[in-house]
């Protein structure tokens, strides 16, 4: 989910909270103009009864501390209406606090999932275009040092010392092989190294690593592949 998503979430939440909060402090207000009229009343009542106390009869007496108790009740319920409302104030503003703090720990955590994901493919890229890179050196040379039989031995010897230099058979089987490459031998491997080509025009294989027929020099004349000899044997 993008960022202006959130936010835009976010401010929708909390559309109605700027109103909720002003009804609160107004209800708030006119609960302390109350509490202050009960505490007045009060006041009032108690230095009547402590001026008139000697006069006033014992039923008089107890009718005005109840009335000083009544109008006391009264302002602690005010005051308790009070607390209940700022109570509601907390609540509100806490709520959606949390919620904010949920919103961001959930953003935090798909944008790193998405960067880490990113990176990852980056990487992939890369060691998918390192792989392709060393597949196309590997291809080139092997392509360079396959040799049919008609090559002379100074140039057989040649193009075999400068393969070895250039890599070793084991090195190329290391490498990562690309699925549609071509290959050769009787090994079925991809081309490396010095390569001889079979002189019989059929045969299935053309191309085969000097090691895995048991040569190390191009020999003078035709040069048919074991298979073939076999073939041609029977």
């Amino acid at each position: 989910m993008a960022t202006a998503m959130y936010l835009e979430h976010y401010l929708d939440s909390i559309e109605g909270l700027p109103y909720d909060l002003q009804r609160n402090f107004s209800l708030m207000t006119d609960l302390d103009g109350r509490i202050e009229g009960k505490k007045a009343e009060i006041d009032k009542l108690a230095a009547e009864y402590t001026a008139n106390v000697r006069s006033l009869s014992s039923e008089e007496r107890v009718d005005h501390l109840k009335r000083i108790e009544n109008a006391y009740n009264k302002c602690r319920e005010f005051s308790d209406d009070k607390v209940q409302l700022a109570m509601q104030i907390y609540e509100m503003v806490d709520k959606h606090i949390r919620r904010l703090d949920a919103e961001l720990a959930r953003f935090e955590s798909e944008l790193k999932d998405k960067l880490d994901s990113s990176s990852q493919e980056s990487s992939d890229e890369k060691k998918s275009r390192k792989d392709k890179s060393v597949r196309e050196k590997r291809r080139c040379s092997g392509r360079s040092q396959k040799t049919s039989n008609h090559d002379s031995p100074k140039q057989t010897a040649q193009k075999g010392s400068d393969a070895f230099l250039a890599m070793h058979p084991s090195d190329v089987l290391d490498m990562p092989v690309d699925p549609n490459e071509p290959t050769y031998c009787l090994c079925s491997q991809v081309s490396y190294g010095e390569m001889i080509g079979c002189d019989n025009a059929d045969c299935p294989i053309e191309w085969f690593h000097f090691a895995c027929v048991d040569l190390t020099t191009k020999p003078k004349g035709k040069w048919f592949c074991p298979r073939c000899v076999q073939e041609m044997k029977k």
